[in-house]
C-alpha cells in the first residue's frame, strides 16, 4: 500500500507538472482558446441573450420533431457553425482548481499502480508500455472521439499530452515498480 501510494502520489506530480507545461509554460493548447479582437462586442451581446450553459448553433428546440431536425441538418450543411460555452462569471481563483487537478491526477495513477500491481507487470519495459497504452486509452476515449463529431480544435495537442504526460509518468512507475528478478540458485536456496 505504501509503495503504490508512493508512486501515485509522485506519478501524479508528474503528470501535473506536464499539464502546466503543455497548458502555460509551452502554450500547446492555444488552438483551443484563440482571440479575437472583438471579444468585448461578442461577450456584450452574448451576455444579452444567453443564459449559463452549453449552445451547439445551429440547433432545433428541445420538442423539434425529427422531420424539423433533419430539415434544419439539409439546410445547415456547408455552412458556418459553432459550440459556445457560456459562463455568467469568471473564477479567476485557480488554488481550488490547482488542488483539485492534482488530486484527480494522484487517482488516476494510483488506478494505474492498482492495474499495474494487480496484473503483476514487473518489468520496466511492461510498466512503460501499459502506462503509455492508458495515456492513448483516454486520448481515444475523450479528446479524439469528441473531435470526431466536433472538430475540436488543439488534437495534436491533446495526442502529446495523452503520450508524453503518461510516457514520463510511466518511467517513473517503470522504475519504482518493477521488481528484481531473483535468479534460480537464489529462489532455490531461500
Amino acid at each position: 500500500m505504501k509503495k503504490s501510494l508512493i508512486a501515485s502520489i509522485v506519478g501524479g506530480i508528474i503528470i501535473f507538472f506536464w499539464q502546466f507545461l503543455s497548458n502555460a509554460a509551452l502554450d500547446l493548447h492555444r488552438p483551443a482558446s484563440q482571440y479575437t479582437p472583438q471579444q468585448d462586442s461578442i461577450m456584450a451581446f452574448l451576455s444579452t441573450h444567453l443564459k449559463e450553459g452549453k449552445y451547439f448553433l445551429p440547433n432545433t428546440p428541445d420538442n423539434a420533431s425529427n422531420e424539423e431536425k433533419q430539415k434544419l441538418m439539409e439546410a445547415s450543411g456547408g455552412k458556418p457553425w459553432a459550440i459556445i460555452d457560456y459562463k455568467e462569471k469568471m473564477n479567476t481563483d485557480m488554488g481550488m482548481n490547482l488542488i483539485r487537478g492534482l488530486l484527480t491526477d494522484i487517482i488516476m495513477i494510483w488506478l494505474l499502480c492498482w492495474i499495474l500491481l494487480k496484473g503483476n507487470f514487473d518489468s520496466f519495459s511492461a510498466i512503460m508500455s501499459i502506462s503509455i497504452a492508458v495515456g492513448f486509452i483516454s486520448f481515444l476515449y475523450f479528446p479524439y472521439a469528441n473531435f470526431v463529431w466536433y472538430e475540436s480544435p488543439g488534437i495534436y495537442a491533446d495526442l502529446l499530452d495523452s503520450v508524453a504526460g503518461w510516457a514520463l509518468c510511466g518511467i517513473w512507475l517503470g522504475f519504482y515498480l518493477r521488481r528484481k528478478k531473483t535468479s534460480i540458485t537464489e529462489s532455490v536456496a531461500s
